[in-house]
């Protein structure tokens, strides 16, 4: 198999350079558009790095669930999950992190790159609060750049097209891979079948 070295190799490959709207289009604080964008959007992807490498995290929420601070913050509650914390353990010790927003329907995708802290502020957690329910932590990325990312991925892969949506009948359920993993110890069809209310009842 055959790697490339250098940097020098790779923009050979890659050559022409980009064009001037894919340069053109970054920005280092909040524009219109892009806060229409951010305040559309009911999902991200989460990135993070750290000592025992990277994560990417999930995270979705009523459209808009990523709140503009100002035009060089944002803010996203940490909602109710596993406990696993490993974003937030990569946060606190390498505040480098990244949300690329989902659109549903659109073809457009959009990047979020900064750095972030977490805070645990009352006043701050109580404002995200839904059902009388604060997030435990809230995420504060300081901008260090934002900017779309063309349609490809989105129409190559038909994301938005029902008729390519897969059938979850077909795929191995939570509680069945957690069983094979654990000689039945953990998971099965109690899992699968208590997993609906339980995350009813957890939801905030």
């Amino acid at each position: 198999m055959t790697y490339l070295t250098s940097i020098d190799q790779l923009e050979a490959l890659y050559a022409p350079a980009p064009a001037p709207a894919a340069i053109t289009k970054v920005a280092h604080t909040m524009t219109p558009h892009y806060r229409r964008l951010i305040e559309a959007s009911p999902f991200a992807a989460l990135a993070t790095i750290g000592p025992e490498g990277i994560d990417c995290s999930p995270r979705g929420d009523q459209p808009g669930f990523v709140r503009i601070h100002d035009d060089t913050t944002l803010m996203m509650p940490d909602r109710r999950g596993n406990n696993r914390i490993d974003s937030l353990r990569n946060i606190v010790r390498d505040s480098r992190c990244a949300f690329l927003f989902l659109l549903p329907g659109s073809g457009t995708t959009f990047r979020a790159n900064g750095r972030a802290r977490i805070s645990i502020d009352p006043d701050l957690l109580a404002s995200f609060a839904v059902d009388s329910k604060a997030p435990r932590s809230v995420i504060v990325m300081k901008i260090d750049e934002l900017y779309f990312q063309c349609a490809r991925a989105i129409i190559r892969s038909e994301l938005w097209n029902p008729a390519r949506h897969i059938d979850p009948a077909s795929l191995p359920t939570p509680g069945q891979i957690l069983a094979s993993m654990t000689d039945n110890q953990v998971g099965g069809d109690s899992y699968d079948q208590a997993w609906p209310e339980r995350a009813r009842q957890t939801m905030w």
